[in-house]
């Protein structure tokens, strides 16, 4: 294993975290956004609909995938300006 991935282990976990807290952050305002009032649905709130709880769930999973990839390319791009070289 290279010396530029052995580093970055710990830099990636950090921004893993962060970017699990900007995630959920971005997650809610789009849901605000979106009309709904409150929180997003559980899977198991009784008194919501499939329709609900799926649109829900497609926006968490969309907002994440976008913000987990963000983060990630940035934090390689970040290594190699540092190290010169691409983390693996």
């Amino acid at each position: 294993m290279k010396a530029s991935a052995v580093a970055y282990k710990p830099v990636g976990l950090a921004l893993g975290a962060l970017g699990g807290a900007l995630a959920g952050a971005a997650f809610k305002q789009v849901w605000k956004r979106l009309g709904h009032e409150g929180d997003a649905p559980n899977a198991t709130d009784e008194d919501r609909s499939w329709r609900e709880i799926l649109i829900a769930a497609v926006l968490q999973g969309a907002v994440f995938a976008v913000v987990k990839a963000s983060i990630d390319r940035g934090g390689a791009v970040a290594v190699r300006r540092l190290t010169g070289t691409w983390p693996d």
